[in-house]
């Protein structure tokens, strides 16, 4: 009988190891989030990677994250976008924003004269 031999790990869960990585590093995420019913993962034997969902090369890529306030949200989603494609390459991002919590002070001073 052979000895049982170690597997290598799936080619997505490098990817879906970088792209956590990668989101986590903006200064405006707070965590990854799976969604309403965690369901926005990717699955790998024995773990999975939690608001990260890649299901194949070329294929778009789904996250969901939680940011502070601070800067405008499109331009931190086109930013998530970016960080996301220097990895998994030209293919489509979806960000979904499950929360927002309080953060720094904006950089648009969105104060109103005579308020």
């Amino acid at each position: 009988m052979s000895e049982p031999t170690a597997q290598a790990p799936p080619p997505l869960a490098g990817t879906a190891d970088a792209i956590a990585a990668a989101v986590t590093g903006h200064p405006r995420v707070v965590r990854l989030a799976g969604g309403r019913y965690g369901a926005l993962a990717t699955h790998l034997p024995g773990r999975k990677v939690t608001g990260v969902r890649v299901t194949g090369d070329g294929e778009p890529v789904d996250i969901g994250v939680v940011l502070t306030l601070g800067d405008p949200l499109p331009g931190v989603v086109a930013e998530l976008r970016e960080r996301v494609r220097a990895v998994a390459g030209k293919v489509p991002v979806n960000v979904e924003i499950t929360d927002v919590e309080p953060g720094e002070s904006s950089t648009v001073d969105t104060r109103r004269e005579g308020a």
